[in-house]
């Protein structure tokens, strides 16, 4: 399916100085990722902050985003799902008009079963009529999945693939992506997007290619190639920028970055993220300056 292939640049949700959404920033960085090789967009993901937008917050980024994917003709992939099927179905209802997918989070801190898991994406699945991605970041939920429940969930009609974020490409990631379920299995994890893409991935969901659409681009490219010298020399360009980007809670590094590049206006973050030390914002400005 063509909304969940490729590199999708997931958005950070720029602030004014005085705290409000800023949608003059976050329009010029979607335009940027866009215009530079990202073939589609994540608005309201963990990048996005989208836990510390009000619902009135949450609609201006929707509508902002979904204005930029429209103009360009390219996918936007948008953030549901919370702790209870109950309330992951109203928010998928309210975002699925401005949505080409809906990138769903496994329920986290509860650590239901595998079965109540399956079931949450197959009753949200039934209220929607746009695809689901399920993004499965047990790093974050406390909750991990095996690679058989993994596949299970696939297999429904409902999901059209799986953001797969272990922290590494681990045995479960291995049997899935072996799997070849003709569902599109997307890396979550910038670092590794790499390795995921020659394994078979279908794509990313990359916070970095905010800050550098044009690499990640050009790593994929190099990958669908066949030309695999290339790939692995932008991913060792790419990984140094990348592991300075996530030294501290994300999006505090990439955002302090993005501002000092005139990507957006300011670098804030909301509590209870803290602004990042200097240290490895100069880093990764280096790294991406490098490129």
């Amino acid at each position: 399916m063509r909304t969940v292939h490729g590199i999708h640049a997931s958005l950070v949700t720029p602030f004014t100085r005085s705290g409000e959404v800023d949608a003059k920033s976050l329009e010029r960085l979607a335009v940027h990722c866009l215009d530079n090789g990202a073939d589609g967009l994540v608005a309201l993901g963990t990048t996005g902050e989208a836990a510390m937008l009000s619902p009135a917050e949450q609609r201006t980024v929707l509508e902002v985003c979904r204005a930029v994917s429209i103009e360009h003709g390219a996918p936007l992939i948008v953030g549901a799902g919370t702790v209870g099927t109950e309330d992951s179905i109203r928010q998928a209802r309210e975002r699925a008009p401005l949505a080409d997918a809906l990138l769903v989070v496994v329920p986290y801190y509860l650590r239901p079963s595998d079965e109540g898991v399956v079931d949450h994406f197959a009753a949200i699945g039934a209220a929607v009529d746009v695809p689901l991605v399920a993004y499965n970041v047990p790093y974050r939920t406390g909750k991990n999945l095996s690679a058989a429940t993994l596949l299970e969930i696939l297999a429904l009609d409902c999901v059209a693939g799986v953001k797969q974020c272990a922290g590494a490409v681990d045995h479960d990631t291995l049997a899935v992506l072996a799997a070849r379920t003709g569902k599109a299995i997307l890396c979550g994890d910038d670092m590794y997007l790499y390795p995921m893409l020659q394994l078979g991935a279908s794509g990313g969901v990359a916070a970095s290619a905010c800050l550098a659409p044009a690499g990640y681009a050009a790593m994929a490219a190099a990958v669908r190639d066949g030309n695999a010298p290339r790939a692995l020399a932008t991913h060792n360009a790419l990984l140094p920028m990348a592991d300075a980007l996530f030294s501290e809670p994300s999006p505090s590094v990439l955002k302090a970055c993005l501002a000092e590049e005139g990507l957006i206006d300011e670098p804030a973050v909301r509590a209870p993220l803290h602004a990042p030390r200097p240290e490895p914002v100069a880093a990764a400005l280096k790294a991406f300056r490098t490129l």
